[in-house]
């Protein structure tokens, strides 16, 4: 992916893998509980230094699978046939500004929406939701494996998540989803490598530095 000109709304799909919810003391959702981040939000995983805030206290890493919607949606149709890309990303959170918004009842926004807090892999093509089960994606941080999950593991599932962004808020070509993230969350050291993966194959890295 060169340039994110293409790319419309940014959905992420909270408390989606029950081990998450679990691990963080949060109830697992009645239906897909949704938030959104800015476009600004978005930054390359190639291998480069992303900066990200530091004093802030504690930022935390989520891997997601990232799916890009192609076609126009049309109530029945399946996720195979909307999805054309899909890539793996980083949910990059201020847990602490989390934490303090949620006591309050604020939106998240300061705590999931600051720049670069979506970094993406380039997107590849879309193999079919049955396909992408076949194999597990997970994160290495400084080479040691800190999460994996599968698709199939997913508390709502692509299509339904589909629907559900359809019926609410209205779904398009350019538009993506990060899906939610596996259980094994925690927070990022200064100077810490990460490496996204699916199937033991990596599909994008970079180095994040707090600032």
């Amino acid at each position: 992916m060169g340039s994110f000109d293409s790319i419309r709304n940014i959905y992420c799909v909270g408390r989606n893998y029950g081990l998450h919810a679990a691990e963080l003391g949060n109830a697992v959702p009645e239906q897909p509980m949704l938030f959104t981040k800015p476009i600004y939000s978005l930054v390359q995983l190639d291998g480069s230094v992303i900066e990200v805030p530091g004093s802030q206290g504690e930022v935390h890493y989520e891997t997601e699978v990232v799916i890009r919607i192609g076609q126009t949606y049309e109530p029945g149709k399946s996720a195979d046939d909307l999805i054309d890309g899909v890539a793996l990303g980083l949910d990059l959170t201020l847990r602490d500004v989390q934490s303090e918004l949620k006591k309050k009842g604020y939106p998240w926004l300061a705590a999931k929406g600051f720049r670069r807090s979506a970094p993406i892999t380039a997107f590849r093509p879309f193999p079919g939701t049955e396909a992408l089960g076949r194999e597990s994606f997970g994160l290495l941080k400084n080479g040691a494996v800190a999460q994996q999950g599968n698709s199939n593991e997913m508390i709502f599932s692509i299509q339904t998540i589909i629907d559900y962004c359809a019926e609410h808020y209205g779904i398009g070509p350019g538009d993506l989803i990060f899906t939610g993230t596996p259980a094994g969350v925690g927070p990022i050291r200064d100077g810490d490598k990460f490496e996204l993966q699916f199937g033991g194959e990596t599909w994008g890295e970079a180095v994040i530095r707090l600032v």
